[in-house]
């Protein structure tokens, strides 16, 4: 189940999932500044739990976002790198 999740994260990970928000997910960091890392909890679905991770990107200020992990069964929670 975990390499699922994870498996799952990296092809999300690869596209835009919520056009109104200022962060995007990346999928290479060349270029970009790491100014911190984000986590979310709680949500049901990977791309609920992406959508918490890029609503946290946008509070610290980052321009994008690559997801690190993700773990959970019924409830996910996720990590990711925050990028200006």
């Amino acid at each position: 189940m975990k390499s699922t999740l994870l498996i799952l994260s990296a092809l999300l990970s690869l596209f835009t999932i919520n056009s109104a928000s200022a962060a995007q997910v990346i999928s290479s960091d060349a270029g970009k500044v790491k100014i911190g890392v984000v986590s979310a909890s709680g949500a049901t679905t990977l791309d609920e739990l992406v959508a918490k991770l890029a609503d946290q990107a946008d509070k610290e200020g980052a321009s994008s976002f690559k997801v690190l992990s993700t773990t959970g069964k019924n409830k996910l929670h996720g990590v990711a790198e925050i990028y200006k």
